[in-house]
């Protein structure tokens, strides 16, 4: 083994420990090592199935490579038989060097055979290398064809050399196991990440699919802004670990509604359950009391009809500004001179027709929650982080946690919860913000409104970047130019504009 070799197997250990991409991996493994053998062709098999399947093909004196874009060769996988030097070598657990395949009976060669016969190219010396975990357990064979001389000529490969290989080819093994534990892991927890989100989305019918539709929008508006950059002449934006980490963020943007009260989540209508019952019962109790006044002779008919009239008016006003999206200042008044009727119940006590408590809630402008339930609302981001702070993410999703507990933050400063702005606000932290207003605006999914149509949400967007200056403008833009929400599964917005 010369020198040079000995170098390479150095700078092949590295590289491996190195290389974190699966596909990669295995394109480098076979280049590497028909590197260091001095061989002309090759195959990486992996174990899938209880065959040997076709990863990576390498004939460089023909120009194919194969495999390594991701699409498998076209190639049926190779069954488990010993007739198959592979397989017996993957069985086995045993190197087979064979000096020329046309003078070995030993194996079955008819798939190299045939191969020659279409392309006129000559297979010769092969060698078939077997790789395994730790355990000893098979993980697939790295097969060599046609080992060459320095001057390009065919000849068998050299003992020194299988041994040499068989050290390359367990520390791949490892490598290749240790990728695929990794990227198990990582698989583990996205699936946890996912269902732990779809199960804060299902609390309440009123938030289903929230955090999906989030992702979804936000993965192609990613997709988009590092298409600008690069025809712009630059790199990507975001590079595919960057792009992971934001959409984590997205999918973990709400893990604080696991502790909101579904009362205050669920809230479709301004009053709460029990005043919407009291208002009805003191309803019935004053035209009672005003039939009882009739019949008693105290007012006529027409001031009992007056009554009725005026009873029936006030609760269609109430039902009106209980579920209305936003109280005008003509209900508001309405509202107002309601709460400053009075009437004697049957006790003799006088009482109005609203209480204070009644009024405020129904006085509520826009939505559906009292400043009290929306501080319970707002807690849910202090929660999110919170809850986050438990998770040891890796580096690579250092910024998770800061990014989704900070959703709600506007860059004039009056977001929360921290009321950050302008520059302290992360280039991602902007991007959910807009995904999640979008959402909010668009679904049909809330308490307490219906969806809006594209058209108008893309316009209170733009309000809120261009006048109120809540949203980066730029951002805004692009998110509008992208059309991302296309590909995000919004039920109807074709309908809607």
């Amino acid at each position: 083994m010369t020198q040079e070799e000995m170098k390479k197997v150095l700078e092949i250990g590295v590289m491996l420990s190195a290389e974190r991409d699966p596909l990669r991996l295995l394109d480098r493994i076979l280049g590497s090592v028909m590197d260091l053998a001095h061989c002309d062709a090759g195959t990486l098999y992996t174990l899938e199935d209880r065959a040997l399947r076709f990863r990576i093909m390498r004939t460089d004196s023909r120009g194919v490579h194969t495999g390594a874009d991701g699409v498998l060769p076209d190639i049926p996988p190779v069954p488990l038989d010993k007739r198959n030097i592979c397989a017996f070598s993957f069985l086995e657990r045993k190197t087979v060097n064979i000096p020329d395949v046309y003078e070995c009976a030993d194996y079955d060669f008819a798939g190299p055979k045939e191969y020659d016969r279409m392309t006129g190219y000559r297979t010769c010396s092969m060698l078939a290398v077997p790789m395994a975990d730790r355990k000893g357990n098979g993980i697939g064979v790295i097969q060599l064809i046609n080992a060459m001389d320095a001057d390009g000529n065919v000849r068998a490969f050299r003992d020194d050399m299988v041994l040499v290989l068989e050290s390359v080819a367990s520390q791949a093994a490892i490598t290749i196991q240790n990728v695929r534990y990794m990227n198990d892991i990582k698989g583990l927890f996205d699936s946890f990440v996912k269902v732990m989100s779809s199960a804060i989305d299902e609390r309440t019918p009123y938030n289903a699919n929230h955090s999906r539709r989030m992702a979804e929008c936000g993965a192609a508006f990613i997709d988009h802004l590092n298409a600008i950059a690069e025809e712009a002449g630059g790199s990507a934006r975001f590079t595919a670990e960057q792009k992971e980490e934001f959409v984590m963020s997205v999918w973990l943007h709400d893990v604080g509604k696991l502790v909101t009260p579904l009362e205050v989540m669920n809230k479709a209508s301004r009053l709460l359950p029990e005043q919407s019952l009291e208002i009805r019962h003191r309803m019935r109790e004053i035209l009672l009391t005003g039939l009882a006044e009739k019949e008693a002779g105290r007012i006529t008919e027409g001031q009992y009809e007056d009554l009725k009239g005026r009873t029936e008016a006030a609760a269609q006003l109430i039902r009106k500004a209980d579920t209305a999206g936003f109280v005008t200042d003509d209900m508001l008044e309405k509202l107002n001179e309601l709460a400053a009727e009075i009437y004697t119940d049957i006790d003799g006590n006088t009482q109005p027709w609203l209480t204070p408590d009644e009024l405020a809630m129904l006085s509520i402008r826009k939505g559906t929650l009292s400043e009290s339930e929306r501080a319970v609302m707002e807690e849910h981001v202090k929660v999110t982080d919170r809850l986050l702070s438990q998770i040891r993410f890796s580096p690579e999703l250092s910024h998770v946690r800061q990014w989704a507990a900070s959703h709600h933050e506007f860059l004039d400063g009056s977001g929360y919860p921290r009321h950050i702005r302008g520059g302290e606000i992360p280039y991602e932290v902007r991007i959910i913000t807009i995904l999640d207003i979008f959402d909010a605006l668009v679904a049909d999914d809330r308490p307490y409104k219906p969806g809006l149509p594209v058209v108008k949400a893309l316009g209170i967007l733009t309000s809120m970047a261009e006048k109120e200056g809540k949203l980066d403008p730029v951002l805004t833009r692009q998110f509008i130019d992208s059309r991302c929400w296309e590909a995000a599964g919004y039920a109807g917005l074709d309908a809607k504009g």
